[in-house]
């Protein structure tokens, strides 16, 4: 489900198959099995892109995985900490096709305390906020970054990649600590990884 690649200190991890990358804990095992995998070949500083194949990048949890929704979170709880969407320090998005949706008001779910941390801090302005969970906006990449969501877009698969390699020779270039980098990351987000632990909340859907 996960492929490989290792461009110099750049290691690139593709989602592959048929899923739609609904989350689901194969898909969450066989990430954080590539990710091993780059820590155990990655140096003192690395970088990583994340990048797939399939349709959807990400698209959200897979809620048809078990009979009940809150034992499927439950057992990806633990796990997602080390997911790579909770730790892109740089977002690009391809401009020609695709947009950043969140389907819960649409799908009649009610979202966990945990996400609503992880928000706040990936996306800086209550404007944007609004449009991603309280009107389900379909975002495109311009608008994207119009809102602060993302970093950069550009057109078509390739140029995007092609794009986060260039930044990310940069950032290696630079030669920082990778500890020091990812403590600062975890401090970053502590607020997010303290809500995970304690969230107890049971998935609430709405009857319609």
């Amino acid at each position: 489900m996960c492929m490989l690649e290792k461009r110099g200190k750049i290691f690139i991890l593709t989602i592959i198959g048929s899923n739609e990358d609904r989350l689901n804990p194969t898909l969450i095992d066989a990430i954080q099995s590539t990710l091993h995998r780059v820590q155990a070949k990655s140096t003192s500083f690395s970088a990583l892109i994340t990048t797939t194949q399939v349709k959807f990048f990400f698209n959200g949890f897979d809620l048809a995985w078990d009979g009940t929704s809150k034992t499927c979170i439950e057992l990806m709880n633990p796990k997602l900490q080390s997911l790579p969407h909770l730790r892109h320090d740089h977002i690009l998005m391809r401009s020609d096709r695709g947009f950043l949706y969140m389907s819960s008001l649409d799908i009649k779910l009610v979202i966990m305390h945990w996400f609503i941390a992880f928000v706040e801090c990936k996306i800086g302005s209550p404007v944007a906020w609004h449009a991603v969970v309280l009107m389900a906006a379909k975002i495109t990449a311009k608008q994207a970054i119009e809102l602060g969501i993302i970093d950069l877009a550009h057109d078509g698969v390739d140029e995007t990649v092609d794009s986060a390699v260039r930044l990310d020779e940069e950032l290696v270039r630079r030669g920082w600590d990778g500890y020091v980098y990812g403590q600062n990351c975890m401090r970053l987000f502590a607020k997010v990884l303290d809500e995970i632990a304690l969230d107890t909340t049971d998935v609430v859907f709405g009857i319609g």
